[in-house]
């Protein structure tokens, strides 16, 4: 009990830092200066959270792929929870958060800058039932901890880009 009260404070701190604008990292150095960012809902929290880094990493996002150096593109976003294990009485005991993104970067002549892959992130935490709430609000972190790692991985995978031959 102690132990998942140290676990979801530690989570609300990292979230608070995060929202405040603090970051351990270094900014990624991109190799473009523009970019687009194509996403099927771009006012999602991960979309959100995204922009916020690529502007953090002196990205400036343009409103059309023609003004841009680059586009990426978020094919899609999905998060699933699954069952891992059930107790002796048929309740759950364990859930899996899963969290993919597919997307790819190119540039205006077609060029893959980061061809079309899929980036998944998955959470296992222990459930109780008789402790609906606090495991309700542990699941919201556990999703916004993957969003915001998602976009860290997208930032590295951006800042290492480059255009592919053909």
């Amino acid at each position: 009990m102690h132990l998942l009260h140290r676990i979801f404070a530690l989570l609300l701190a990292a979230l608070l830092l995060a929202g405040c604008g603090f970051h351990l990292r270094g900014q990624a150095g991109m190799p473009f200066t523009t970019l687009y960012l194509d996403a099927g809902n771009p006012d999602s929290p991960f979309i959100k959270e995204l922009r916020h880094l690529l502007e953090a990493n002196k990205v400036r996002l343009v409103g059309a792929a023609e003004q841009a150096d680059i586009v990426l593109n978020i094919v899609a976003e999905t998060s699933d929870k699954l069952i891992l294990s059930l107790g002796a009485s048929g309740r759950v005991n364990e859930f899996q958060l899963r969290y993919r993104v597919s997307l790819r970067a190119y540039d205006l002549k077609q060029q893959s800058w980061l061809p079309a892959e899929d980036i998944m992130m998955h959470r296992d935490y222990s459930y109780d039932d008789t402790k609906i709430l606090s495991k309700e609000a542990e699941e919201i972190l556990l999703y916004q901890s993957m969003r915001a790692d998602m976009a860290q991985q997208i930032i590295y995978r951006l800042s290492r880009a480059k255009p592919q031959p053909q």
